[in-house]
């Protein structure tokens, strides 16, 4: 007969604080909260009613009636803001549209302050992609190059556009060299000191922009690996962030998230302005997809993946989730 087996038994318990969800919530080190969230919205010139975005289930093109109710409905659930993006009927080779005062994008900002004043943050997207026929995010030189310091100009009045039509915060997003400096220059010197900045400032040339395009509408032959970052650098985002700091940028933005996790964590640790990152669109679609498939479960992969975003160093995360978000999150 042989003895029996002594089992050790642990002095340490880290099971203990995961036995019930009171106390899990308790001990939780990272929230997802509807104020750290910003909706992303697309409006269409000319619609309406909404317009579905078919490889974006549960996205849509608004009209600017539908926009009013998208930017209430936000204020109502608690979200730190949204973001919008206009999308015209005509586009020509210097994105003139986004200029405009009448122009869909600087309509939609009147339209979206006069709904929600300050209960909402109204930010908007400051490129000319969505407005060039070319479809790239600055205007060409006569060999179809990307003229950086030609689009500066550009995004300057465009900036001081989006002011006079009531902006909160603009989101320079074309990876330009400099255009935090001119955007806030500008706007400086126009009166307009009190709109701040969310540069997208580590940007990159990613293949999980896919549905975005047709989202909206956009016209790009090629690519834009000559001014978005190369996937395989996280010190040079760190640079990005770091010079968009130096020009004025209020806050940086990596973009996008999931699989620049890596690189958020490394901007959060180099700076002391708060941080975003955008939950962009194939990331939600590939989450919408693997649910409709039945794979996963597509409520509780919602919150995870907020949830690893932040826990990553983002103050802030731009999602098409986040009104669903914060109705989930509600107690």
């Amino acid at each position: 007969m042989t003895d029996e087996k002594q089992v050790q038994v642990p002095v340490l318990r880290p099971r203990r604080l995961r036995r019930t969800p009171a106390l899990r919530r308790m001990v939780a080190e990272t929230a997802v909260v509807p104020s750290s969230l910003v909706l992303p919205v697309f409006v269409r010139e000319g619609l309406d009613e909404p317009r579905p975005i078919s490889s974006m289930p549960g996205v849509v093109q608004h009209s600017r009636d539908s926009l009013k109710a998208a930017v209430n409905e936000a204020a109502e659930l608690g979200l730190g803001g949204v973001m919008l993006f206009g999308i015209p009927e005509h586009k020509d080779a210097t994105g003139s549209g986004g200029i405009d005062p009448a122009g869909v994008l600087n309509l939609a900002i009147t339209d979206a302050v006069a709904e929600v004043g300050d209960q909402l943050t109204v930010m908007s997207d400051l490129c000319l992609d969505e407005f060039t026929d070319h479809g790239h995010c600055g205007l060409l030189t006569p060999d179809g190059e990307v003229d950086n310091d030609q689009t500066l100009a550009a995004y300057a009045d465009m900036a001081l556009a989006q002011a006079a039509a009531g902006v909160d915060m603009v989101g320079p997003s074309g990876m330009m060299d400099g255009q935090v400096a001119v955007v806030r220059q500008a706007l400086d010197a126009a009166g307009h000191s009190h709109v701040s900045i969310m540069a997208y400032s580590a940007k990159y040339a990613s293949a999980f922009f896919g549905p975005f395009r047709e989202a909206v509408d956009s016209s790009l032959v090629g690519d834009r690996r000559t001014y978005q970052q190369d996937p395989a650098n996280a010190i040079e985002g760190v640079r990005e962030v770091l010079l968009d700091v130096e020009q004025g940028a209020d806050i940086v933005m990596v973009k996008p998230a999931l699989a620049y996790l890596d690189v958020v964590r490394r901007v959060r640790d180099a700076v002391d302005v708060p941080v975003a990152a955008y939950n962009i669109s194939g990331e939600y679609s590939m989450v919408e997809a693997a649910a409709a498939n039945g794979w996963i479960d597509r409520e509780a992969a919602i919150l995870e993946t907020l949830t690893s975003i932040r826990r990553a160093g983002a103050d802030v995360v731009l999602t098409y989730w986040a009104s669903e978000a914060a109705r989930l999150l509600r107690p």
